[in-house]
């Protein structure tokens, strides 16, 4: 038997991403951006509305950068989410996280998220902010061998209808393979 509920963001988990950008004076500006995924293979979409901070540097800068956020960093990440640009100029100090100047474009990667791309914006439109992946940078940490250990990475997801947030870990499939003893 299945029940209707109230729809809210139905698609989950959802990633924590967390997006980053320079403000006009040069300081670090981060946000948390649930909304948001690969439109191709080396682009992304961010559903962000242009009342954020972070929207009004992507178009002023041309680039962004966005990050994995991981279990270790989950209070960092909401408050993020929680703390806006608009009326908190120093959030990204009150986080204690560092950030390094992107060799590839005009952005800051935040050193302590495990998992880096570093984007040119390409377009604002209807869905959001579009942007080309010029490079993706993985903490050696959570590396295993030439491949990324999610198991190491400890993504964090988004549960709209709990507000909670759950560590991605355990792997339960094999992808193009385990689906393959039904094809006849």
């Amino acid at each position: 038997m299945r029940k209707n509920i109230k729809t809210t963001e139905a698609i989950f988990p959802m990633p924590v991403l967390m997006v980053a950008t320079y403000n006009e004076d040069g300081s670090v500006d981060v946000m948390n951006a649930a909304w948001g995924t690969m439109l191709e293979r080396d682009n992304v979409i961010l559903n962000l509305t242009e009342t954020h901070k972070t929207v009004k540097n992507i178009k002023e800068r041309k680039a962004f950068t966005v990050s994995i956020a991981d279990s270790k960093h989950v209070v960092e990440a909401d408050y993020f989410g929680i703390a806006s640009g608009n009326t908190t100029p120093n959030k990204f100090e009150n986080s204690k996280l560092t950030a390094t100047k992107s060799e590839k474009v005009n952005a800051p990667i935040i050193n302590e998220f495990p998992i880096c791309m570093e984007c040119e914006f390409i377009e604002y439109g209807e869905c959001g902010v579009i942007g080309k992946v010029v490079n993706t940078s993985v903490d050696e940490n959570v590396m295993n061998g030439e491949s990324v250990d999610i198991e190491k990475v400890s993504a964090i997801a988004f549960d709209p209808y709990t507000h909670g947030y759950y560590k991605v870990t355990e792997r339960v499939g094999n992808a193009f393979k385990d689906g393959m003893q039904l094809k006849q």
